[in-house]
Parts: structure tokens; sequence; C-alpha cells
């Protein structure tokens, strides 16, 4: 079983603190370990000087025949064995051990027949001056090691807030509004120098400003040639209601029928690109809305009310979405075509292939067809549109045992994804 880590380990400011507390000790290790053998070496440097002096002392008394002095002797008890030999060879040298639980340092040199002189000094206040700058190189390191992460986190942290916002805005342009920009500071200033993560703010608020200025262009140029073609359209209209019954004139009028709803349909798309629509909600219940509906629309839709409530939307959009979702039902998918009301959760389900994966993943594309009978044109785009204005979440799916689902969930005091994920555990009636 791998171990997964929190998911907070994952941001920057994590990793800058592990960067920056490794790279702090080990520099700390390393300093503190080259500065701990120069004291060592120094201070034992320094025992091992007055050992000798001592020891030249004591060889000169012991020559002249006076008496040794104190902690001074001819192979003393406690003599280190290396020591001795080193003695016996005919040279001097010092060595620490430990007498009782006292460190001392020894120094020896020959003397007649092979016999070690030997100097006994205390060596504990040398061993509390190693341990002293120990001690001071630890505290050193924790207070060195404290105050750099104190300042990486301060300087790492002023960053990723930076990057925090120019994500938070990326992703509120991808989410429709254009308007957000993360204008930093940095990029605005003309005397001060810019960063890597000022430059990338500065190249978001272009890329947005230069898409939101071609967007408003496309929906001016929809919404002119939409208005621009109603009136020949109408006059087109006019004129095929003047024809001769017969075939050629059926289709004439079909034809004209089916551009008047596309040019409708395009100037309806470009108010909802443009964001100025305005809601007229007023409170209404859902069952006898959606009965008056479906009676309205002349298709065979049959209604499941599973639990009505009463709702607080405009009226006309939720119609326009719904009449838009069952007219796309009927017309790609197979009877029978159900509607279903469970509380502010509305469903729309055929029996026919389903959505496309594409319509599914990433949801309606203007004039995007798959296959011959999959085409969906304006309508669920519209559908998706007006749900947005109406505050609503729209998805779409397919059934396990065949067929398309247009979920539907009004705006409520609850999660709109709990109730979608209640509503597709359940059977839907009428299957």
């Amino acid at each position: 079983m791998l171990l997964r880590l929190p998911s907070w380990t994952a941001t920057l400011t994590w990793k800058a603190a592990v960067f920056i507390t490794v790279m702090c000790c080990g520099l700390t290790a390393l300093l503190g370990t080259l500065v701990h053998i120069s004291v060592t070496k120094q201070v034992v440097g320094q025992a091992e000087q007055r050992a000798l002096s001592r020891l030249a002392v004591a060889t000169k008394a012991y020559q002249a025949g006076n008496r040794p002095g104190p902690d001074t002797g001819v192979d003393p008890d406690g003599l280190p064995g290396p020591l001795r030999t080193l003695a016996a060879d005919g040279r001097r040298g010092t060595m620490v051990s430990t007498v009782g639980e006292r460190p001392v340092m020894w120094a020896a040199g020959p003397v007649d027949g092979g016999r070690a002189l030997a100097v006994r000094m205390d060596y504990s206040s040398s061993v509390r001056t190693i341990e002293g700058f120990d001690r001071a190189i630890l505290c050193s390191s924790v207070l060195a090691i404290g105050a750099t992460l104190l300042a990486g986190a301060f300087a790492v942290t002023r960053v990723t807030r930076r990057l925090h916002t120019t994500a938070t805005v990326a992703r509120r342009i991808s989410a429709g509004d254009l308007d957000a920009r993360v204008d930093d500071p940095r990029v605005r200033g003309t005397g001060r120098h810019q960063d890597e993560v000022a430059s990338v703010a500065g190249a978001l608020d272009t890329m947005a400003s230069s898409l939101q200025g071609r967007l408003l262009s496309e929906q001016r140029f929809t919404a002119d040639v939409a208005h621009e073609l109603r009136t020949p359209l109408t006059g087109l209209h006019t004129a095929a209601e003047l024809l001769p019954p017969g075939r050629p004139t059926e289709l004439v009028r079909n034809r004209v029928s089916d551009l008047r709803t596309l040019t409708e349909d395009l100037l309806e798309i470009s108010r909802l690109d443009a964001r100025t629509e305005t809601l007229d909600l007023a409170s209404h219940q859902l069952g006898p809305l959606l009965d008056r509906m479906v009676r309205g629309s002349g298709l065979e839709t049959h209604v499941d009310v599973v639990h009505d409530i009463t709702a607080e939307t405009d009226r006309r959009r939720l119609e326009r979405v719904l009449g838009n979702l069952t007219a796309n039902a009927h017309k790609h998918g197979l009877a029978p075509v159900v509607l279903t009301v469970d509380g502010p959760v509305i469903t729309v389900r055929d029996h026919g292939s389903g959505y496309p994966d594409y319509l599914i993943e990433h949801g309606p594309r203007r004039f995007r067809t798959e296959g011959t009978n999959m085409g969906h044109g304006l309508g669920l785009t519209i559908a998706l549109g007006q749900a947005q204005v109406l505050g609503a979440q729209l998805t779409f799916a397919n059934a396990a045992d065949g067929g398309a689902v247009a979920t539907l969930v009004l705006p409520h005091g609850g999660d709109p994804e709990d109730l979608v994920a209640t509503q597709a555990a359940e059977p839907v009636s009428g299957q």
C-alpha cells in the first residue's frame, strides 16, 4: 500500500520550506563540523603544549636528581599502554585518557632503563571548552535555521500569494468573467522591475483583454447579422404564405421557418453571451407548470412528479430550457420521453442512443453534430445558457441501460452535486 502525502505537501510553500530547511541543515552541519574540528584541534594543541612543557621541566628535575613533583612519576599507575610503549622506544608523546571519571592529559618521555617518565594534567577545562563551543554552534545553527525559514517563508508566501491571485483570475476568465484582471502593481509601476510572476500576470491580463475584445467583436457581429436577417426573412415568410398550395410551397415555407428559428436562436445566444439578461422571478409550482408546457408543445412527453415544490424562478426561461431539452430528446432520441420532477431536480430522459461523448465531457458546442442523428444545433447551447441565467445547474449524461439524461437542478439551499448524485443513484420513473 502506497503512502499518500497530504495535499498541502504539494504546495510551492511546503516544497520551498523543505528545500530551505534541508539546505540550511546541510550548510550548518558542514560549518559546525569545520568549526568543531578547528576549535578542538586548537584546544587539544594548547593542552599538549602545556603537558610537554611540564614533561620537559620534570625530565630536567629527574636528571638532576630532584624529586618529581605532583602528578609526575616514573611508570605511574594508569599510564596508557600505547604511551608507555612510545616512551620505551625513546620517543615522547601525549594522550588523553580517563582516570576515574575525570579526563586527563598524559605526557610521557623516556628515562634511564627503558622506563617512562609521565606527567598527568587535568583535562576537564579543555573538555568543557570544547563542549561549550559545540553548544554555541548548535544554538546558533538552530537560530540561523529558524531565521532563514521565517525569512524564506515570508518571501515565498508573497510569491505564492501572487500566483494564487493569478490562478484565481485565470479560473474566473475560463468561467466566462472576461472582466477579471490580475492588475499586479509590478506590471503597472514603470519604475519597478518586473519579476517572473509579474510577467505571467501581465501576459494573462493582455490575453484576457485581447480575448474579450475578439469575443465582443464576434458577439456584435452575430447580433448584427441576426438582426439584419430578420427584416428580409419576414418579407420572405410573407411571400411564402402567398404561394399556391403544393409540395414546393411546403418546402419553401419549412426552410423559411427554419431560417427564422435559426435567426432568433442566434439573437438569443448573442444576448446570453453579452450577459445582459435579467430575471423575472415569481413563485411557480413545478408540476402544473410542466404539465402546461408539455400540453402546449404538442409532443408526447410523460411527466412524472415524484416530489412537487414551489420554486422561485423565471417561468419563461425555465420553459425555454425544458422545452429545448424535450424537443432535442424527441428529435434525436427514442420514445418514451420522460420528464421527472423530484424537488428542485428536473430530469429529461429519452431511450435513444444517448449523448455523444464530447457533449458529456465538454458540454454543448454550437453547430457541432455527431453522426447523422445526433446533431443538436443551438438548442442545447441555449438551454445551458438560460440555465446559467436562472442560476441552475444543467448536466448531461447517459443512462446505464441506454438513453440520454439531462438533469436540471434549480437554485436551492443544498449542494447541486449531492442532489444530482442522489438522482443518478435512484431509478428513473417511466423507464
